[in-house]
């Protein structure tokens, strides 16, 4: 069981590390650095620099980016980090599953079920990103990716989660229906601001192709409507988050896992608002959009894990409950 919990935190961890190199690839334009999948530039180990390339290499890899394709070394390799790290998490998440088969078989097999989805998940994961690159990042293939990603993670807490029934106490939460309803509201509108998100980042890249890399503090001037409905909505999304925390600290007389989680979600909430800020009004720096990114997958796992422990008797139906206290 040790194993198992330990793998499956650290395979939660690397695919944290696989949103936030995402979000570094769709940052610095690496999305194309590798123009082919699975191997890069014909080879399995991309070239370093242009002289290992054909001479004609532009017509052989350009056919479908109609010519326009470019080597650049940095921008191949960030894409092809991000393809490493991929392949890593596959290889994690199955000897998580292999882990679960040999401690819950018997106990839960929910907990089985579960890791094999996740093992399935990740490879249909490394199949859309595949598609992103031979539909040339089209917006509704990079917004899949993602969104997929956010279910490989929920997937994985709730499995880790349940192996931890009989050794984690949790506190009891007064009125925790109602705090548990304005939980999954908060879930579903971060889920939005987060695809909402993906989208505005398309008419980052639409508004940088026309202005150019010089004109960079101005592109905020020109994103528009969804920038301008992204940023608003955050605040009322914080504005709940500080309800959902009021609310838990009020009715909540130990301070256990689900205070400690809440306090947690706050920290990455301000975290969050932090780097929104940095991104509105410092002209969009490339090293805080991927920090954006994570962060906001992060309170998505922090936010579903605090459900499961306001709901624990009814989620883990089935297995020994957590001690409450």
């Amino acid at each position: 069981m040790v194993t198992f919990r330990k793998l499956g935190v650290w395979t939660i961890g690397a695919v944290y590390l696989l949103i936030l190199v995402g979000g570094i690839v769709r940052a610095t334009g690496s999305g194309m650095g590798c123009p082919d999948w699975p191997k890069c530039f014909g080879t399995w180990v991309p070239p370093t620099d242009i002289s290992q390339l054909p001479a004609n290499y532009k017509e052989i890899f350009g056919a479908k980016l109609k010519g326009e394709v470019e080597f650049n070394a940095v921008k191949t390799w960030v894409e092809y980090i991000n393809r490493l790290v991929g392949v890593s998490i596959g290889i994690l998440i199955f000897a998580t599953f292999i882990a679960s088969v040999r401690s819950f078989w018997r106990k839960d097999r929910t907990i089985v079920w579960l890791s094999f989805i996740a093992f399935i998940l990740v490879g249909f994961e490394g199949w859309l990103g595949s598609k992103v690159v031979s539909t040339e990042l089209h917006p509704v293939m990079i917004t899949l990716h993602m969104l997929l990603s956010v279910i490989i993670v929920f997937v994985l807490l709730y499995a880790v989660a349940r192996s931890y029934n009989s050794v984690l106490e949790v506190e009891d939460i007064k009125e925790s229906f109602s705090i548990s309803f304005l939980l999954s509201l908060l879930i579903l509108l971060t889920l939005g601001q987060v695809l909402l998100g993906t989208q505005v980042r398309e008419v980052v890249d639409q508004v940088a192709a026309i202005m150019g890399e010089h004109l960079r503090n101005d592109w905020v001037a020109q994103l528009g409507g969804k920038f301008e409905l992204h940023k608003w909505f955050s605040l009322v999304v914080l504005g709940l988050h500080i309800a959902f925390i009021y609310r838990i600290l009020k009715n909540n007389a130990h301070r256990g896992i689900i205070y400690r989680f809440s306090i947690s979600l706050i920290t990455l909430i301000a975290i969050e608002m932090a780097s929104g800020l940095i991104l509105a009004y410092l002209g969009l720096p490339a090293y805080a959009q991927p920090v954006h990114l994570t962060i906001a997958i992060l309170i998505l796992g922090v936010q579903f894990v605090l459900y499961l422990l306001l709901n624990k008797e009814r989620v883990f139906r089935g297995v020994t409950a957590f001690s409450s206290r």
